[in-house]
């Protein structure tokens, strides 16, 4: 690993190193893949990850490439002390709003551990159910914080295969490329096709 990619890491990992203590041995990172598109569902990814451990290329899932992101997500869930995620689909997202799916989701993928973290810290979210486990919500904790930043890959690589396979359902609609984001090519296909079992109602309403 070159010097420069490891001064970063630890930079990355500063705040979480300083949190463990003989209480927390296991620290967990959260967070979400989904809140802004007009399609597809919400994905929560949870990770616990070794003390030690460097992956080189853990960032904000944001400032990873698509192809970067596939090759990190495999180092991540195979040194992993435990992870998983929780999907809320897109009639729930309807039903009960994005943020009530957001924190649903989360608690799904806490549940979803074999593994019971010590110590939750969260990608800017509050007023959640955490199973009773203490946890800390940090603003663009993505950017600030390893793990969480490492849970942002797990979240992202997860919702983009979704994505992908409905792609194959509905190509008239480019999932693959945009993954149910409003780019200005999604919103004219919604226009032109109408709107598919994949699509948010409440999220496009403007549009049809």
């Amino acid at each position: 690993m070159k010097e420069k990619e490891e001064l970063r890491l630890k930079e990355l990992k500063k705040d979480e190193e300083s949190l463990y203590s003989d209480n927390i041995k296991y620290i967990a990172g959260i967070d979400e893949a989904g809140r802004g598109p007009l399609a597809g569902p919400v994905v929560v990814g949870i990770v616990i990850l070794p003390r030690d451990s460097m992956i080189e290329g853990v960032n904000d899932s944001k400032k990873v490439s698509e192809k970067k992101r596939e090759k990190i997500y495999d180092e991540i869930i195979s040194e992993a002390i435990d992870w998983s995620v929780g999907i809320i689909d897109q009639k729930e997202i309807d039903e009960i709003n994005i943020l009530n799916a957001t924190k649903k989701a989360l608690t799904m993928a806490i549940d979803n551990l074999k593994v019971k973290p010590d110590l939750i810290l969260v990608d800017a979210l509050e007023k959640i159910d955490t199973k009773g486990i203490p946890y800390k919500s940090i603003i663009k904790g993505d950017a600030k914080e390893y793990s969480i930043a490492a849970a942002s890959i797990i979240a992202k690589v997860t919702r983009d295969r979704i994505m992908k396979e409905w792609d194959e359902v509905y190509p008239e609609y480019g999932f693959s490329g945009h993954k149910g984001y409003g780019t200005a090519k999604h919103i004219q296909a919604i226009k032109e096709f109408g709107p598919c079992i994949l699509h948010r109602k409440s999220f496009i309403k403007n549009f049809i």
